[in-house]
């Protein structure tokens, strides 16, 4: 028999977004299916878990429990919670570890501690990885699964109301994804076999399929990631070519084990900036600036696109994430958490850890974070990670008519050239909501500003 609970109510917990909740309800569909195609049932529950698993395993009659070790700040003191209640009722209560390549707190330093800085944490990673890669099982040929006694309900996932109430937003989304273990095996091959040649440089270019989009297959447990290590090894293995593509392959990886050993080790990392100084930032309070960048409206094309993708997919590629963050906190000056926020609600693939580090890296006061003085020009940028614009026609297509040369900076374009690609800036196509030069020197002297206050860290 197997459990799923989703918990409610838990202290400090973050509530998952929509984006998240339809993607759990279609995994658990999958699931159930798996599972109910080998004779196992999947119990369904809500609440809190401390009194749920329990009354479970009572009710059932279980012998032992297992679990998939949890590392974020609201789940650590509710398993240690569940283990002891198990225990102390002479239930078995066994964790261990799947949802990262290495548990947060086996990656020490050389005195003890935890890791701050990525390049070093990497190093220490890699042979701890792939050993752990290496011990990856096969998939059991065959489950057992005990009849459940009287009286006890299967739960309806219908009930928890996971997907869109009113308006059904998720029709692009379900159109890009296939949620689910076979939809992640299938991804992972498909990378493995057609992207991974090229990784280290394609996957910068946001028109090419030059990622693995394993993020969400992830996220919810789909595939492990010493599963995608190792056939990434494997690969580099038969083709020594994809040796280097394969290391920047398994770096992303490693990024993904360091914001969760950050988060483990940094439980405030969601909420408080790493850097005490940025306590002291003055950001900007701009309604109308937020809507347009959630919505696309920026007038800076490569932000629009990307926010664009994210609301129709649920996802975004990672070069166009650190622009459109950039964009945020810098040309607009709002507070990091507002852009964490967003896309805890929209991505697909929202991971606490991730989604926090990540945002706090974009606005420089992050562990091992880009200087805050580094600061995007989306221009630039969109001229050369999508300088055929394939990616903003695609995704922006009221501007696709325009020539490349204008294509990301629209506002410079002749009134001739405009009219000709049927174009009217402020009416079918927003004039920038900013100024680059001026927003750039507006966040360089508020930044200045709180240097000049000292670092307070």
């Amino acid at each position: 028999m197997v459990l799923y609970v989703l918990e409610e109510g838990l202290a400090g917990q973050q509530e998952l977004g929509g984006a998240v909740r339809w993607w759990l309800h279609q995994s658990l569909t999958d699931l159930q299916a798996r599972l109910s195609a080998r004779g196992v049932t999947l119990l369904l529950r809500r609440g809190d878990p401390r009194v749920i698993v329990p009354d479970v395993a009572r009710a059932v009659n279980a012998g032992g429990v297992h679990w998939t070790r949890r590392y974020l700040p609201w789940t650590c003191p509710v398993d240690a919670a569940i283990k002891a209640d198990l225990k102390a009722r002479g239930v078995a209560a066994t964790s261990q570890t799947g949802s990262l390549l290495v548990e947060p707190m086996a990656v020490k330093t050389g005195t003890g501690g935890p890791y701050k800085v990525f390049t070093p944490y990497s190093r220490a990673l890699r042979p701890l990885a792939d050993e752990a890669a290496a011990r990856v099982l096969p998939e059991p040929p065959a489950l057992t699964g005990a009849p459940l006694p009287p009286g006890i309900d299967t739960g309806q996932l219908a009930d928890w109301s996971l997907l869109p109430a009113g308006p059904d937003w998720a029709g692009g989304i379900a159109r890009a994804w296939t949620p689910g273990e076979a939809g992640a095996r299938d991804r992972l091959e498909r990378f493995i076999t057609a992207a991974l040649r090229g990784y280290g440089e394609g996957r910068d270019f946001p028109a090419r399929p030059g990622t693995s989009k394993l993020s969400p297959h992830l996220r919810f447990g789909e595939i492990s990631p010493r599963r995608a290590w190792l056939a990434a090894a494997h690969a580099a293995t038969a083709n020594p070519a994809l040796a280097g593509d394969t290391a920047k392959f398994q770096a992303e990886l490693a990024w993904r084990e360091f914001a969760s050993h950050l988060l483990y080790h940094f439980p405030t990392l969601p909420v408080a900036n790493w850097k005490a100084s940025f306590d002291r930032f003055a950001w900007r309070d701009d309604p109308a600036g937020l809507k347009a960048w959630q919505t696309g409206q920026t007038g800076y094309p490569i932000v629009d696109a990307g926010m664009r993708e994210l609301w129709t997919t649920g996802w975004m590629h990672n070069r166009v994430r650190m622009i459109v963050g950039s964009f945020l906190v810098k040309h607009l000056l709002f507070d990091w958490r507002a852009g964490e926020a967003w896309f805890r609600d929209t991505l697909v693939d929202a991971d606490t850890a991730n989604n926090a580090a990540g945002w706090q890296w974009i606005a420089g006061c992050g562990a091992d974070a880009a200087p805050y003085f580094r600061i995007f020009n989306p221009v630039s940028q969109g001229e050369k990670f999508d300088g055929a614009g394939a990616y903003v026609r695609r995704w922006v297509p009221e501007i696709a008519r325009l020539p490349d040369s204008f294509l990301h900076k629209p506002w410079e374009a002749p009134p001739l050239v405009l009219s000709a690609a049927s174009i009217r800036l402020g009416v079918t196509y927003p004039r920038p909501v900013v100024d680059h030069a001026r927003a750039r020197q507006r966040a360089l002297d508020t930044y200045a500003a709180i240097k000049a206050g000292g670092d307070g860290e």
